[in-house]
């Protein structure tokens, strides 16, 4: 998938991120497996049970990505703000003060209150509260949501508002749900994203040609 700000690519990040030079890429915003599981909890039908939704059974989230990853997304972007650094510490530099805590606002939940973003910013910590997309809870279209660990339009908004400017380029290499390419098409980013699972990709595509046709901003 392809427009003016966004290319969207069913393939490896690894792939990916070997056709850019260094540095090319102003920000990268990822959210890589943390290595827990979720793919597989989600579909038992554990979260149905728990009102939320039934996803088919997949093991993407089996293992957390190795330190080459980490050092290709450091060559190929200025910075970094990284989901669930907590899950692989030591993959991390240990010299940034900035890390983002992402208040789920999730009530009385059985899944965590919050996430943790390792940023390679100078800036304080950070608390973002918007609710997520899970278990019960329905995202912004009103639709049910189609990745399991899908994180919220607004979240991304908050980022960009905060860590980017209009025009940057911005690379995620695990999009998931494809949240962060509709934030991006309203906030003027050029993105550049990879997804490997044909099924999240494929359905990721459909949500954001669906909802960059809205002329409001989530």
């Amino acid at each position: 998938m392809k427009t003016d700000l966004l290319d969207i690519r069913n393939c490896d990040c690894m792939d990916l991120m070997q056709e850019f030079p260094d540095k090319h890429f102003d920000l990268a915003v990822v959210d890589p497996p943390y290595g827990i599981g979720m793919g597989e909890a989600m579909g038992t039908g554990w979260s149905a049970k728990n009102g939320g939704v039934k996803h088919a059974v997949k093991t993407w989230d089996n293992t957390a990505p190795k330190a080459k990853y980490f050092n290709e997304l450091r060559r190929v972007s200025k910075n970094q703000i990284i989901w669930g650094a907590n899950y692989f510490i030591e993959q991390m530099p240990i010299n940034s003060p900035c890390w983002i805590v992402w208040d789920k606002n999730n009530g009385q939940s059985l899944f965590a209150d919050c996430e943790l973003a390792w940023t390679s910013h100078s800036t304080p910590c950070r608390i973002i509260q918007v609710h997520w997309c899970g278990s019960a809870a329905i995202h912004e279209t009103g639709q049910n949501k189609i990745h399991p660990t899908q994180k919220p339009i607004k979240l991304y908004n908050w980022i960009f508002a905060n860590y980017a400017k209009p025009g940057m380029k911005i690379l995620d290499t695990h999009m998931g749900s494809g949240s962060i390419a509709i934030s991006a098409h309203y906030n003027k980013m050029h993105l550049t994203a990879s997804e490997l699972d044909s099924d999240y990709y494929n359905a990721a595509c459909e949500r954001i040609e669906r909802e960059t046709r809205q002329l409001t901003l989530f």
